[in-house]
């Protein structure tokens, strides 16, 4: 239990310190999106761009589940959020590369398959 409460407390951080490269007069607003009870955690770009064009697009997600595995559902970032849940503390085999099927998992050994 201590592992899970650890590892949502690393998630929330990393997604707190994305969602707040934000800057202030961008049309589109990213909202950090947390269910720390559920372990879902978001980020998610809504808004229009130029008032002509509708932006509504989760960029990252991400759920800790109650196997302690941490699944990287999708990462829209060039920042490889599964290298900085490894920095910060998450081992490569509880992190689950989820936006991958579980035949490209197999290939990549040192993260977990599921």
């Amino acid at each position: 239990m201590e592992k899970i409460k650890k590892y949502k407390k690393i998630v929330s951080e990393i997604v707190s310190e994305i969602g707040g490269w934000i800057h202030e007069n961008d049309p589109i607003e990213t909202q950090i999106i947390q269910d720390h009870e559920a372990g879902h955690y978001l980020l998610f770009d809504v808004g229009w761009e130029e008032g002509r064009r509708r932006t509504y697009l989760p960029f990252v997600h991400i759920d800790v589940k109650s196997t302690g595995k941490v699944w990287i559902q999708h990462d829209g970032t060039d920042l490889k959020i599964a290298l900085l849940l490894y920095e910060k503390g998450i081992p490569k085999d509880d992190i689950v590369l989820g936006f991958r099927s579980p035949y490209q998992r197999e290939l990549i050994p040192e993260f977990a398959v599921g």
